[in-house]
């Protein structure tokens, strides 16, 4: 099959081996004449995926099971939103708002915190400048319930790396729904990490959430309805209601695949290089192309964002990358435009190459 060049920011492209295996899965799940989307999520095969991708998800986190559990839940990010605050909002929270979902997130807590009778401190804000930039400098409240960041910004195209700020002993929680394992970080600074997958880990439909165990049973509020209590869903290790069974089949097969990749260290190189080849060829002709985040600092791994410096090229580029090689979803969002590559984890590096050499037939035919 010759496969689209796609750079969907989400659902988004999956590793192929991954695909072969779904497929063989939805056909024949490991020779019992089912399929995984026939069988019982009780059954001991599945439960067998169930386990093996909670464990290596924490594999690859470096996190100890002793430590941390892993769920997977529906709901997508945006439930998460309103899951944080409902289990661990108590007096205050901390925010950092770098874009639409950080927002997102933000409205969800303040919501929470008028039936609480708790406050959302908005602790610092790249909002001035169209959340083009990460934010060094941030008013944290000593004693708040948690800190809330979001690692990745899909629509804007930037991204804490090394950067992760220091929240002292407040508990940090991230939002890592489009980065999630796209390098090595050290996830034990985290008390809550989750993720809804179709970004880079799997198909839409589930979402991973990794909580530390001694904060989830010391700070969370009995208060909570059974669903979005997050004791119901690891005391029951996700089996409380039936769970996204396929997405985490193909999650479970995603966690195989980075490891046979060489793990995150391996990811990491791999995304480091396909970025700069694509970052490198928009620097290359400023006189055209800008890219939207300009200190390579805070420049996503994952998102690739920029514009021609003449906005009336930019449809043009979107059409002729479609019809002469089949590039697929280069518009940027609704809400800013302009172009977006986005490349995650399984996006291959003859993909980049690609756009790369397109970049440059672009402007030879447009300057």
């Amino acid at each position: 099959m010759n496969r689209a060049h796609n750079f969907s920011a989400g659902p988004a492209v999956l590793p192929v081996p991954v695909l072969k295996e779904t497929a063989d899965a939805i056909l024949n799940f490991n020779n019992s004449g089912m399929s995984i989307m026939e069988v019982s999520h009780r059954a001991k095969d599945f439960d067998n995926v169930m386990k093996e991708a909670q464990a290596d998800c924490l594999k690859l986190m470096n996190l100890s099971p002793e430590e941390y559990y892993v769920m997977f839940l529906g709901g997508g990010a945006s439930l998460q939103f309103l899951m944080i605050p409902y289990n661990f909002l108590h007096k205050k929270a901390d925010y950092i708002n770098t874009g639409v979902w950080s927002k997102k997130a933000i409205k969800e807590g303040k919501d929470m915190a008028k039936i609480f009778n708790a406050e959302i401190n908005v602790a610092a804000s790249s909002d001035d400048k169209n959340f083009n930039y990460i934010p060094t400098e941030f008013n944290f409240t000593p004693d708040a319930d948690y800190v809330h960041i979001t690692t990745n910004n899909t629509i804007y195209g930037t991204e804490w790396k090394d950067n992760i700020p220091d929240t002292k002993n407040v508990p940090l929680i991230a939002d890592m729904s489009s980065d999630m394992f796209a390098m090595k970080r050290d996830f034990a600074k985290y008390s809550l990490i989750y993720a809804g997958a179709q970004k880079n880990i799997g198909p839409a439909g589930v979402t991973m959430v990794v909580i530390k165990k001694q904060w989830a049973e010391e700070q969370a509020r009995k208060d909570v309805p059974t669903m979005l209590y997050y004791k119901t869903h690891y005391d029951s290790e996700s089996m409380f209601n039936t769970p996204p069974c396929l997405p985490v089949f193909v999650v479970s097969r995603t966690f195989k695949w980075i490891m046979k990749q060489g793990g995150l260290e391996a990811i990491q190189e791999n995304n480091e290089m396909k970025a700069k080849l694509l970052y490198d060829a928009i620097d290359a002709y400023p006189d055209f192309y800008k890219s939207a985040v300009a200190n390579p600092r805070d420049r996503s791994l994952m998102n690739v964002t920029f514009n021609c410096v003449n906005p009336e090229f930019e449809p043009k580029f979107i059409a002729e990358a479609k019809e002469k090689y089949n590039m697929t979803n280069l518009k940027g969002h609704r809400s800013v435009g302009g172009i977006r590559a986005s490349i995650y984890n399984s996006c291959p590096v003859d993909t980049i190459k690609a756009l790369v050499k397109f970049i440059e037939e672009f402007y030879k035919a447009n300057k």
